[in-house]
């Protein structure tokens, strides 16, 4: 894939969303991304996200250059010294002499050279350069027509801007000997060659291509001649997405007049009659645009999904010609099952590894959240609640969030490398929600893009104090996420073996489980966070489809959950319903706790307190112990609730500083269990009702900090890291923001 659409299409951050999102396409529909562009004078196949950033960072600058075949030599030749680095990944430089670092981003020529050095045979761009008008006398023909004319890539476009001469173009495309065809894309019989923003243009197609193993068989058969030239695929704008022809037509005419007038030609010529579209169209250009783009990636990455196992698949005889292993792709594409065709054997996964470096995966919730802060007249108490069935003054605001990019966004606030991965839609919402992950420095590779689902959206209404009186979660899209579970973060997760897994309780109980046993088969440990009394239950929840069941300890799944006192409740009364508590190896594992058969409460309420074991609280803890061996429980005002099975030999069973914290001990000769740990943590701060400014993310905020904790090469003690976890709970409570970026004063006391 080319940059200049990032270093001179779309403005920072927006680009850095986009270019994100696209590899993200490109991976769920079974690739492996390849971005292209010049970082640092060194020219780059296979960008890392790092630098994808970097470039995106750049847009704009004077020193970001457009690269076109005839500018590699230059923008490569002003670095002071030669370097080589292999990631996906293949970089060339020039032994320059001056020091200078420039910036590109590559064009459709650029990108074609650098691609088939590179061995690749498949190029996704938006539109491609052609013939202008006038061209008779201006000579101002793209430098992308003649690349194709003398590199072997396969181009797949939207055919070429229609302030163009679209004819010319074809004739002139033809004599450098380049074969073009159109897809069909549903239609029947002839087809217009598209002319970008609109899927008609007037000019029919010379051929016309119906799926992509059509379009591989072309491929495949004109790269194994003796041939130098390259093959262009137009496929048209989506049908929602295309300005009718009449409309883009008169809005061209327009733009090129104004051109003409202004005296806008050469270089120039292009950016004006493109500023000039979009104002004419009032914007409906950009979101054609970026629709485009979409679906050139998702029609390129098919087509090379289909050229691999064609040609990985045959030798002689399926299309009547041998592929010649000259031109075999370099890790360029990789089947469904997420298998790879590669020159060299694992490169694909030392590249996802490379890309996927995190000591810790979430899986959970991204989504938008509204916060709805009542504000009464002078006349109302302030301690009154919202007015039911009418409506009511309040304070909106607008922020990031979802259970599982809170939690995510408090770990890598904190130092610690997080990958999240979640489901957005393909709608403004979705968009925004890139755009805000990306400037939270967090990797949206893991983020899909579902079409025609909504991304999710929270509405909390708070009383005067900010306390929650309602709450309304739209988290449809994460309902259904199985096949992407079992196929991208399945591979993703296996590749990467991250410390940790969080999952949050927003998945449907199949995905949900399905989570936790990717993560149990490669031995991560995995921390559960409920997200509401509801939805706490689908971990014990039975599935048709799933043949899920928790295993108690030595062989828990679940290494540690975060209800609150509600959520433990519920997830206890599950446990009771699904019959967990009459199970035979439960009832080995309580008895051998130690616990005593008489006088329990007492004890229960020395450690706690007589609220808390009327609550039941304690004992539920205790009793869901063996299928998560440490539970904190979160107790607002009156703290967090430490229950945890210790291991034999651990310093606590015989501290006397323990001493009272240890609820029983368990028989010396128990190969997995030495006892019960409990403990009741004051909370770090009382705050006042004054200084809250928002309760969402306080909790998710907690789990961050611990998981980050946790992660680490040496962890603290748990008591430390909660203590910790409680400050910077109470910092987002003080914060607009769902996870506060104060929390960050933390990262070296973790």
């Amino acid at each position: 894939m080319e940059t200049t659409i990032y270093t001179h299409g779309f403005p920072y951050p927006q680009n850095t969303a986009l270019a994100s999102h696209l590899e993200s396409v490109v991976r769920l529909n079974g690739g492996i991304p390849a971005t292209i562009g010049v970082l640092n004078g060194v020219a780059r196949v296979g960008l890392t996200p790092e630098e994808i950033i970097e470039l995106t960072a750049s847009a704009a600058k004077p020193d970001t250059k457009k690269v076109s075949r005839r500018d590699l030599g230059y923008i490569c030749g002003l670095v002071k010294r030669r370097a080589l680095r292999e990631v996906f990944q293949v970089s060339y430089i020039g032994q320059g002499l001056t020091g200078r670092k420039l910036n590109g981003g590559t064009t459709v020529a650029g990108t074609m050279v650098l691609a088939h050095l590179a061995g690749i045979k498949i190029f996704a761009t938006g539109g491609l350069g052609g013939v202008h008008r006038g061209a008779e006398n201006s000579m101002d023909i793209s430098a992308d027509l003649t690349e194709l004319g003398r590199t072997p890539v396969a181009v797949i476009s939207s055919g070429c801007k229609s302030f163009l001469d679209i004819p010319r173009t074809l004739e002139y495309l033809e004599t450098q000997g380049v074969g073009v065809g159109t897809f069909a894309d549903g239609r029947e019989g002839k087809v217009d060659f598209p002319a970008f923003w609109t899927r008609d243009s007037g000019i029919s197609s010379p051929t016309v291509i119906h799926d992509e193993r059509t379009a591989a068989a072309i491929i495949s058969a004109q790269f194994s001649l003796p041939l130098s030239s390259g093959l262009l695929f137009a496929n048209p704008v989506p049908c929602q997405h295309s300005i009718p022809k009449a409309r883009m037509d008169a809005v061209m005419t327009e733009a090129v007049l104004d051109a003409e007038a202004s005296g806008s030609t050469g270089s120039d010529n292009t950016p004006f009659v493109l500023a000039r579209i979009l104002e004419l169209t009032k914007g409906q250009s950009v979101i054609a645009n970026r629709a485009l783009v979409e679906a050139n990636v998702v029609r390129g990455t098919r087509v090379a999904c289909e050229l691999s196992k064609m040609e990985g698949n045959t030798v002689e005889g399926t299309h009547g010609v041998k592929p010649n292993p000259t031109y075999s792709a370099v890790s360029a594409v990789r089947e469904a099952s997420f298998t790879t065709t590669s020159a060299s054997d694992g490169s694909s996964k030392v590249a996802l590894a490379q890309e996927l470096q995190a000591d810790v995966f979430v899986a959970g919730s991204l989504a938008i959240d509204l916060s709805c802060d009542f504000s009464p007249p002078e006349n109302i108490s302030s301690a009154s609640p919202p007015q039911l069935q009418t409506s009511n003054p309040a304070r909106i605001s607008q922020g990031l969030g979802g259970v599982g990019q809170n939690i995510a966004t408090a770990i890598q606030f904190l130092g610690t490398r997080a990958q999240f991965c979640s489901a957005v839609g393909d709608d403004s919402a979705g968009l925004v929600a890139r755009e805000m992950l990306t400037a939270r420095g967090l990797s949206t590779s893991s983020i899909i893009q579902k079409s025609s689902a909504r991304t999710a959206q929270y509405v909390a209404v708070n009383d005067a104090q900010k306390n929650l009186v309602l709450a309304m979660a739209d988290m449809a899209i994460m309902e259904g996420c199985i096949s992407e579970v079992e196929t991208l973060w399945k591979q993703q997760l296996e590749t990467c073996k991250p410390k940790w897994l969080v999952v949050d309780a927003n998945w449907d109980p199949h995905s949900l489980q399905q989570w936790m046993k990717i993560g149990q088969k490669i031995g991560t440990k995995i921390a559960f966070e409920p997200v509401s009394v509801s939805k706490s239950q689908r971990l014990f929840a039975s599935t048709p489809k799933s043949s899920f069941e928790l295993s108690v300890l030595p062989h828990h799944i679940v290494s540690l959950a975060t209800p609150n006192s509600m959520e433990l409740a519920s997830m206890h009364a599950a446990a009771r319903e699904a019959g967990h508590f009459e199970r035979d190896d439960w009832w080995q594992l309580i008895d051998a706790m130690g616990l005593s058969s008489s006088g329990s409460r007492e004890k229960f309420v020395s450690i706690t307190s007589n609220n808390l074991v009327d609550q039941g609280i304690p004992q539920q803890s205790v009793q869901l112990l063996p299928f998560m061996p440490t539970i904190l429980t979160k107790l607002g005002n009156k703290g967090v609730l430490m229950t945890q099975l210790l291991k034999p030999g651990d310093d606590r069973l015989t501290s006397p500083v323990h001493a009272k914290y240890v609820l029983s001990r368990a028989d010396p000769s128990h190969p997995a269990l030495g006892g019960i740990y409990m403990r009741l943590l004051p909370p770090a701060e009382t705050v006042r009702g004054t200084d809250v400014i928002s309760v969402n993310g306080v909790g998710d905020t907690f789990l961050g900090i611990i998981i980050a904790g946790l992660a680490k090469d040496r962890p603290i003690s748990l008591v430390d890291l909660i203590h910790i976890a409680q400050q910077g709970s109470v910092m987002t409570l003080k914060s607009k923001d769902a996870v506060s970026p104060a929390i960050k004063k933390l990262k070296d006391r973790i």
